[in-house]
């Protein structure tokens, strides 16, 4: 189990356990146009649907989950959070829940499996949330493209790499970013992630910035100790 200041995470049967990269992506993810209706894409453990539901008022938060195992422990880590009446999770893969859908969103967040390399382990399970054909980044944009509300936020944590493939595709179905922070684990080390947020409308000056998350081993840097401090029980 995963304590947080303000609920717990069983994950003993999802493949992918919470990491830094989850709540990078939960506690950094713009929440300025106030969403009413979040949906979560490929939740995993429901990480990303209980931070957000911590920080936001939001009425209606959806997960889609494909994983059998995976599903029921979303589940119930969110019936036992304090926020249960608020979160949904949805046993169903993408394209599944795109046949018939039902509602727009104001922020669609994802942490998107984006292993490409032509390679697999030995746990299926494990393939399926670590690699990206499971889930297409094409896919995942086009779920965007038709579920966004007008002012709606479209947030993902990508490889650096990709970085620059995402926004090139998202600009083809008229998504532009409004906010991009790098991260970088030390000073020394390379930029390793992507944080990345969409609207629907293109900002005429977008400056990116970047995040350190430490200076060494377990010494946390001040921003990224502001950014996870209402989460982490020793931040």
């Amino acid at each position: 189990m995963f304590q947080f200041k303000q609920f717990a995470v069983q994950q003993d049967r999802c493949a992918m356990k919470i990491g830094t990269d989850a709540v990078l992506l939960g506690a950094w993810c713009p929440i300025n146009n106030h969403p009413f209706s979040i949906l979560d894409i490929g939740a995993g453990t429901g990480i990303l649907s209980l931070m957000l539901a911590q920080r936001s008022i939001a009425a209606q938060i959806d997960a889609i989950e494909i994983d059998d195992e995976a599903y029921e422990q979303c589940v119930e880590n969110f019936e036992s959070s304090p926020w249960g009446d608020r979160l949904f999770c949805f046993h169903a893969g993408l394209d599944e829940f795109l046949e018939e859908p039902e509602d727009e969103y104001d922020l669609i967040i994802s942490n998107p499996p984006f292993y490409s390399e032509n390679y697999k382990t030995d746990s299926a399970q494990r393939d399926l949330a670590r690699f990206q054909e499971a889930m297409p980044f094409e896919d995942l944009i086009e779920a965007a493209r038709l579920l966004l509300s007008e002012n709606g936020i479209f947030a993902i944590i990508i490889p650096f790499k990709e970085e620059e493939k995402i926004i090139e595709l998202c600009a083809e179905v008229e998504l532009y970013p409004i906010k991009i922070t790098r991260v970088k684990g030390t000073p020394t080390t390379e930029v390793k992630r992507s944080l990345l947020a969409f609207k629907r409308y293109e900002l005429s000056v977008l400056t990116a910035d970047e995040l350190i998350i430490e200076t060494a081993r377990h010494q946390y840097t001040e921003d990224y100790t502001a950014l996870t401090k209402d989460f982490y029980l020793k931040m």
